[in-house]
Formats: C-alpha cells, sequence, structure tokens
C-alpha cells in the first residue's frame, strides 16, 4: 500500500537528502534565505516535488541540485544521494573552489605584527629601558 509520494516539505526533503543535519537546522537556513527552490525564495512547508531545482548553501559552498525522488525516511547517505542529482556547473563551481581553498597561503604566514609572544615582550622591554629611572619616571623635568 506504499504509494508513491508526489509532494512532501522542503525542510523534511533536505533533511532526508541529507543535505542538514536536522530538520530544525534546515528550517533554520531556509529562513535566512539561504535556500531556494526554482529560483524562489521558500518557506520551509513549501511542497517539494519531482524535478524542481533546489538551490542551496552549505557554507560558503552553494549547491544546485535537481530533485529525483522524495523519501519518508532519512536513510544512508548512498540512498540520500539518489534523491538528487547536482548540476555540473554546481559540480564544477564547488571544484573550482575546492581547489582555491587548497591553494590558498596559510593565514598564519602572513601575520607580521600582532600581539608579541611573552618573549618578544621581553626583549621589548629589555631595548626600551637602560634602568628602572628609565621606565618609571615621575619627575617633572621638562
Amino acid at each position: 500500500m506504499n504509494q508513491p509520494l508526489e509532494s512532501m516539505r522542503l525542510d523534511k526533503w533536505l533533511w532526508c537528502a541529507r543535505f542538514y543535519k536536522t530538520r530544525s537546522i534546515a528550517v533554520e537556513e531556509i529562513g535566512k534565505g539561504r535556500v531556494t527552490v526554482n529560483n524562489q525564495n521558500a518557506k520551509a512547508a513549501r511542497e517539494l516535488r519531482v524535478g524542481d531545482t533546489v538551490t542551496l548553501r552549505q557554507g560558503v559552498v552553494e549547491r544546485i541540485v535537481l530533485v529525483q525522488a522524495l523519501s519518508n525516511m532519512r536513510g544512508p547517505a548512498p540512498v540520500a544521494q539518489q534523491l538528487y542529482t547536482e548540476t555540473e556547473a554546481s559540480q564544477k563551481a564547488r571544484a573550482e573552489a575546492a581547489e582555491k581553498r587548497r591553494l590558498a597561503p596559510e593565514p598564519s604566514d602572513t601575520l607580521t605584527e600582532g600581539r608579541p609572544t611573552k618573549r618578544d615582550r621581553r626583549e621589548i622591554d629589555k631595548a626600551r629601558s637602560t634602568g628602572w629611572g628609565d621606565r618609571w619616571s615621575a619627575s617633572l623635568d621638562e
């Protein structure tokens, strides 16, 4: 008696397709405008059908997927991947973004300034002061 689903809630489909860990996270992302269906802003309760195009953002990565199937249950990842197909443009953009991140310089390598370490602070203090009077002068000499 299991009839194939004709439509289902967007948030539930995103959860079943394993784009988000929980439905509440999916609802939150939809509410922030990070998920669109057929290039239109959507609400969590929007009915999703086979053939719809879903654009979603996960962190800095934007994905465009075509809905292939609907499922009432969240299954293992290989089963969840059968619920959608990612467009070639989306796959290409994701690969380029991953390559850019891989080739990006390490942020700590570019740090030349910032808070000095304890060792740096000792060297700075040693270079600045020649004695107690130079460091803590209370005189009004002009």
